[in-house]
């Protein structure tokens, strides 16, 4: 007699983190990205930056400071996520490349997964505050294609890295 055990498919946590200037559509893409893995049966948890406030409260610090502190709030929820399994989709805009490298060290020290995604607009403006990064994992250039060929990319991507 063989003995038949139901088949589990578990998926290592991860943070795929979505950076881009404000109106990029990073939200947008994170949206369909988190519909597609929750259709799939993968367990997703969505930090969106425009909804940080509900999350943490409101800060008092200057603008600069408060947008560096916030980063590093969702950076710590998302590790924390990711190392116990959940699949963190971050969209939020860190100012500078000093934030995201520390949120991926703060992973790195836990030995989990997280992937830096560029949603490029294909235009910079001098009065804003983002800066694209120097190294990521993948760009998506949302100016010439729409959310739905932006998502499938990142399906891609992260069946590249057996996360989806």
């Amino acid at each position: 007699m063989t003995s038949h055990r139901p088949f589990c498919t578990c998926w290592p946590g991860a943070t795929l983190w979505l950076t881009g200037a404000p109106g990029a559509g990073k939200t947008t893409v994170m949206t369909g990205l988190a519909r597609r893995l929750e259709a799939a049966g993968r367990r997703v948890h969505v930090l969106d930056g425009d909804e940080q406030h509900t999350l943490f409260g409101t800060d008092p610090a200057p603008g600069r400071v408060r947008r560096a502190a916030d980063v590093q709030r969702v950076g710590l929820v998302a590790e924390v996520l990711a190392r116990n399994g959940v699949l963190a989709l971050v969209a939020v805009t860190a100012a500078d490349a000093t934030q995201t490298d520390a949120v991926r060290r703060r992973h790195t020290r836990s030995a989990t997964t997280c992937l830096e995604v560029h949603v490029a607009t294909g235009s910079d403006r001098a009065d804003d505050p983002y800066a694209a990064p120097a190294r990521c994992d993948l760009t998506l250039p949302a100016y010439r294609q729409s959310a739905e060929e932006s998502v499938t990319e990142l399906m891609n991507l992260l069946k590249r890295r057996e996360l989806a």
